[in-house]
């Protein structure tokens, strides 16, 4: 994959404008802050839970030192989402989204990690149903975003053959205030491409419209709500579930309210990006897509979209080998790696102009 690099002008939390001082009257500052996704591979704890099949995890199935494993997992993924961001905003995220997570013990290891403990995050998480025993989750900083309300949903999809009902990954929404501004964020892990993408496709597809189901009731009560969709999607900007069924949007000046943009598209399709990788092939799974209000460039006063991105930092990135250039992922040939996930994070930038006091 090519690197990814972007030319901030964002430094020390504000822009400048026109080479004014910062006394000029036509200069602008703006605050930033960083929404990220993060897949975290497998985070299992070493406790067997009878009523999930989480006895199949990777961490599960090694013979020994299984409570070693553990730490340096925690570890690895708070040592990736201390990192996220801080380079341009001087911060971890504001609000990062999580999938591939068992539980939520979990999770308060990683936040109660030395990296992160002081950033005091919060935490909203519910079971899912799926069979492994993974589920989503949001993470917020408690001093940044304020949660109004949040709710779990699920995806009804059937086995093609048996026409069963199969288990999968709840679809999280959370509303609440980022610095005083509403937003609602939508979490996602939609169904694997196991079987074929062509023949699990139906299963996405039935993800996309919850999703859209719950972008259209936010958008009934408000049309000008602040929507975001992030997720794992196991599909790419280009398919059917993002792009009929979303019907989101590659190019911001085509999208209209209610509608969605996804920067995910253009560096998929026209830059060869991606987040996972398989068979010698890159995928953009990973994305972040959001409603038009936020790429509105005529107020600044509440958070609009800055940039995004994907998080391939060298140190996550295999160095040598068959799968090198690869996402360095946490587990394989039955060990633990030392490495992080198989998927790298995404994150968006949001800013909004500081008045002068």
């Amino acid at each position: 994959m090519k690197p990814l690099h972007f030319s901030f002008v964002i430094i020390c939390f504000f822009i400048t404008f026109n080479g004014f001082s910062q006394k000029e009257k036509n200069e602008k500052r703006f605050k930033i802050h960083t929404l990220a996704f993060y897949n975290l591979e497998n985070l299992f704890d070493t406790i067997n839970d009878t009523t999930k099949l989480d006895e199949r995890s990777p961490i599960m199935e090694m013979k020994a030192d299984r409570a070693g494993v553990y730490k340096k997992k925690v570890n690895n993924m708070a040592r990736v989402i201390a990192d996220i961001g801080t380079d341009v905003t001087g911060n971890t995220p504001a609000v990062i989204g999580v999938c591939e997570v068992e539980n939520r013990d979990v999770l308060v290891d990683v936040v109660n990690h030395p990296l992160l403990l002081a950033k005091n995050y919060g935490i909203i998480h519910y079971e899912s149903p799926d069979a492994r025993g993974i589920d989503v989750a949001l993470l917020y900083q408690k001093d940044l975003f304020k949660p109004t309300n949040h709710s779990s949903h699920n995806v009804k999809i059937y086995n093609d053959r048996t026409r069963k009902r199969q288990q999968t990954r709840d679809q999280l929404l959370v509303s609440g205030e980022l610095d005083g501004d509403p937003i609602h964020v939508i979490v996602n892990h939609w169904p694997s491409r196991s079987g074929g993408e062509a023949r699990s496709r139906p299963k996405r597809v039935a993800a996309a419209k919850v999703s859209k189901s719950l972008v259209d009731s936010l958008q009934s009560k408000d049309p000008y709500a602040k929507i975001f969709i992030m997720g794992d999607l196991n599909d790419d900007p280009t398919n059917d579930s993002v792009k009929e069924v979303l019907k989101a949007k590659a190019d911001k000046d085509d999208v209209e309210i209610k509608e969605i943009y996804n920067p995910y598209e253009t560096m998929f399709t026209a830059k060869g990006y991606g987040t996972t990788a398989y068979r010698d092939a890159w995928s953009l799974f990973d994305q972040i897509m959001f409603t038009q209000p936020l790429i509105t460039k005529d107020d600044y006063s509440s958070f609009r979209y800055y940039k995004a991105g994907i998080y391939n930092k060298q140190y996550l990135t295999n160095k040598r080998g068959r799968w090198k250039g690869y996402p360095f992922r946490s587990f394989a040939d039955g060990g633990f790696t030392e490495g992080f996930s198989d998927h790298f994070p995404v994150y968006v930038y949001l800013i909004k102009e500081v008045e002068d006091q």
